[in-house]
C-alpha cells in the first residue's frame, strides 16, 4: 500500500494547510454574528447534541460527524478548541463563541484568496494563490480541489461553501484524510517495486522525508519480519512446487529438514536491503522527476510519476539486485549450507561466478512497469470512484484508505507474478564454475525456462506460491501500518 497515489490531493493538503496558517493571523477579529447565523448555530447545536442535555460531548459528536460524512477523529480537536472552561464538554455558549471565532478567521483565509472581492472563489484565483505559496498547479488541478467544496456545480466557491466544507475542522491539521492519499509506503507487503512516496517542498527543507523514510523502513522490518514463514513459503512453491505440492507438505518438508526457526530462512537480508533500496530508489526518484519537468515548476501528472516511478525502480533493483539473489538463496539453503550471509556470497561466487549475483535480472526488470503502472492505476481508479459517488467533505475510512492500497498493490502482483516466478527459479539455479567453463543449468533463460514451464505445467505452473503470497498481504499490511503509525509519532512527524 502511504502510502501518494495523486498530486491533486498533495495540492488540497496543501492548500488546507496553508487556509489554516491565514486563519490563525485573523484571531480577534471580525464581528458577532447576525441573528440569523446565530439561529442557524443553535440548530446546528441541537442536531449535535443528541441527548438533549445542552451539552455536547465527545461520543455525540463523533457520532453526528460520522454520520454526516465528517471523520470522527476531528471530534476530539473540536472538543479541545470550543471547551473553554476545560469541562470535557461543550455548552451552547461555548460553541457560539468558538465558532463565531472560526468563521471569522475563514473569513479572513477566504477575502486573501477571493483578490477579484466577487463573493466567490474561481480556478484562476486557486492557481494564483498557490503560485503565491510557491507552488504551480495548471486549471485541471485547480477544478478538482474546486470540486470537492463546490456543491450547487457553479464550479467556484462561495464563502457559505467554505465556511460549511471547513465548519468541523481545528485551526490546525485540517485535512487529516489527505495524508492517507498522499503516504503509502507503509504499506509493505514485501514487494519492491511500487512508485515512491512524493513529498511536499516544505518537507523536504524541514527534513521530514527522512522521517518519513525512516518511519517506512522499520514499518517494512516489523512486517516482513512477522510475515517471513509465508514469504519462504512462496518460494519454496516457486521453485520446488509441483501440482501434487500442498502448502501443508511444503510446511511439513521445511519444519522437517531445518525446524521451526528455518521459517524465517532469508528474513535477515529481506530486511537488511530495506534502506539500501528505499534509499537509493528515492534519489532516483527525485531526479527522475527533476528530467521530466525540466526547468518548469510543476508537479508530475499521473503518467509522468508512473514513468518516474518505474525508472527509479529499475535503478534501484540493477544496483541492489545482487542481494535479491541471496535472499532467494539464503530462503533455500539447506541446514549448515552456508554459515552466514557474507559466507554465502562468498560461496556463490567462487563456485559459480560474478554473473550468477545476477540471474533473473530481466525478467524482474520487465516485471516494474507492469506491477508499477497496474498498482499506480487501479489505486487512482478506486480513490476517483470514491471521490466521485461520495460528498466532497465526506472522509473516508482508514480501512477503506488501507484496502484501496492493499488491492491495487495485489492487482499489480497479480499480472506481474509469472515474471517474478521466472526470476526466482533463475536465482535459485546454481551453476558450477569448471576450469573449462561453466556447467549451465537448463533451461538458462528466461524465454526457455517459461516455455518448459507451459508445457509441464500448464498456465497454472505460472502462479505457484500465489496462495501463501496472497495470505501474508492482510497482516503484512496491519502490521506495517501500526508500526509506522507509531514510529511516525515518536519521530515527531506530522501528517498534514
Amino acid at each position: 500500500m502511504e502510502i501518494p497515489k495523486s498530486t491533486s490531493t498533495v495540492r488540497v493538503e496543501v492548500f488546507s494547510r496553508c487556509t489554516c496558517d491565514l486563519c490563525l493571523s485573523g484571531r480577534g477579529h471580525g464581528v458577532g454574528l447576525s441573528h440569523a447565523d446565530e439561529v442557524r448555530l443553535e440548530e446546528l447545536f441541537k442536531q449535535l447534541d443528541r441527548d438533549g442535555n445542552g451539552r455536547i460531548d465527545i461520543q455525540e459528536l463523533s457520532n453526528a460527524l460520522k454520520d454526516s460524512g465528517v471523520h470522527h477523529t476531528y471530534a476530539k480537536k473540536f472538543i479541545e478548541h470550543s471547551d473553554a472552561n476545560k469541562s470535557g464538554d461543550v455548552c451552547l455558549s461555548e460553541f457560539i463563541e468558538y465558532v463565531r471565532e472560526h468563521e471569522k478567521h475563514l473569513r479572513l483565509s477566504f477575502s486573501h484568496i477571493d483578490k477579484n472581492k466577487d463573493g466567490r472563489i474561481d480556478q484562476d484565483e486557486l492557481v494564483r494563490a498557490f503560485k503565491d505559496l510557491g507552488v504551480d498547479i495548471d486549471h485541471r488541478e485547480a477544478l478538482k480541489l474546486l470540486q470537492r467544496m463546490d456543491r450547487d456545480g457553479s464550479l467556484n466557491i462561495s464563502f457559505d461553501e467554505w465556511r460549511d466544507y471547513l465548519m468541523y475542522a481545528p485551526s490546525t491539521n485540517i485535512h487529516d484524510l489527505i495524508k492517507y492519499w498522499r503516504h503509502s509506503t507503509y504499506l509493505d507487503i514485501g514487494e519492491d517495486m511500487n512508485v515512491p512516496d512524493d513529498f511536499t517542498q516544505n518537507e523536504m527543507v524541514t527534513g521530514m522525508w527522512w522521517r518519513h523514510l525512516v518511519a517506512g523502513g522499520v514499518a517494512g522490518a516489523v512486517s516482513r519480519t512477522c510475515t517471513a514463514p509465508l514469504d519462504r513459503l512462496k518460494v519454496y512453491l516457486q521453485v520446488h512446487g509441483t501440482k501434487s505440492t500442498s502448502i501443508k507438505t511444503c510446511l511439513q518438508s521445511m519444519l522437517h529438514e531445518g525446524g521451526f526457526w528455518s521459517l524465517w530462512r532469508g528474513n535477515g537480508i529481506n530486511v537488511l536491503k530495506i534502506a539500501p533500496e528505499s534509499a537509493i530508489k528515492f534519489m532516483a526518484y527525485e531526479q527522475a522527476k527533476c528530467v521530466i519537468r525540466g526547468t518548469q515548476a510543476r508537479e508530475l501528472t499521473i503518467y509522468e510519476r508512473f514513468c518516474a516511478g518505474s525508472l527509479a525502480g529499475g535503478v534501484s533493483q540493477t544496483i541492489i539486485y545482487p542481494l535479491e539473489v541471496m535472499k532467494t538463496r539464503l530462503a533455500l539453503r539447506k541446514t549448515g549450507q552456508y554459515k552466514s550471509i557474507v559466507d554465502a556470497a562468498r560461496k556463490i561466487y567462487l563456485h559459480e561466478g560474478p554473473k550468477s549475483f545476477y540471474r533473473g535480472y530481466v525478467p524482474n526488470l520487465l516485471g516494474i512497469i507492469p506491477y508499477a503502472g497496474i498498482d499506480l492505476a487501479v489505486y487512482e481508479t478506486l480513490k476517483n470512484s470514491y471521490l466521485r459517488k461520495h460528498s466532497s467533505n465526506e472522509s473516508p475510512s482508514v480501512f477503506l484508505l488501507l484496502a484501496c492500497g492493499t488491492i491495487s498493490s495485489t492487482t499489480g502482483q497479480v499480472c506481474s507474478y509469472p515474471l517474478a516466478l521466472v526470476r526466482t527459479r533463475l536465482q535459485a539455479q546454481v551453476i558450477t564454475a569448471q576450469p573449462g567453463g561453466t556447467i549451465a543449468a537448463h533451461p538458462s533463460t528466461m524465454t526457455s525456462l517459461i516455455r518448459e514451464i507451459f508445457r509441464n505445467e500448464g498456465v497454472s505452473g505460472l502462479y505457484r506460491g500465489l496462495t501463501p503470497n496472497f495470505m501474508k498481504v492482510a497482516p503484512a499490511v496491519a502490521i506495517s501500518y501500526a508500526t509506522y503509525e507509531r514510529c511516525r509519532e515518536t519521530l515527531g512527524v506530522n501528517m498534514t
